[in-house]
């Protein structure tokens, strides 16, 4: 789920982070907890101003409704479908990241 910087803070620990080039050919940076290795959230070079907050750290993550399922081209067989949500095997048209400029 994507949040403003502004509204996202770490209450606990440093986390370390994993940076890597995207499909998109934008840096991705993927910030993981040091002790346990829990995936927190995903940052795009683009989008500074978003965190891509993982599902699995909130303390309640049953209210959380996915709008999309996204990069279903690499997804497993046995991933289970929810026929209610769209699927794309990317991002959806007019969502995604833009490719940074000065590459």
């Amino acid at each position: 789920m994507r949040v403003p910087t502004a509204q996202f803070h770490i209450t606990k620990g440093t986390p370390k982070r994993f940076v890597a080039q995207a499909d998109s050919g934008n840096e991705i940076a993927r910030a993981f907890c040091g002790d346990c290795g829990t995936p927190l959230y995903v940052q795009v070079e683009t989008r500074p101003d978003v965190v891509g907050l993982r599902v699995c750290t909130l303390d309640d993550p049953g209210w959380f409704r996915p709008e999309a399922d996204i990069f279903v081209k690499s997804a497993q067989p046995w991933e289970p479908v929810d026929a209610a949500v769209p699927r794309y095997p990317e991002y959806p048209p007019g969502k995604s990241y833009p490719v940074a400029e000065d590459r």
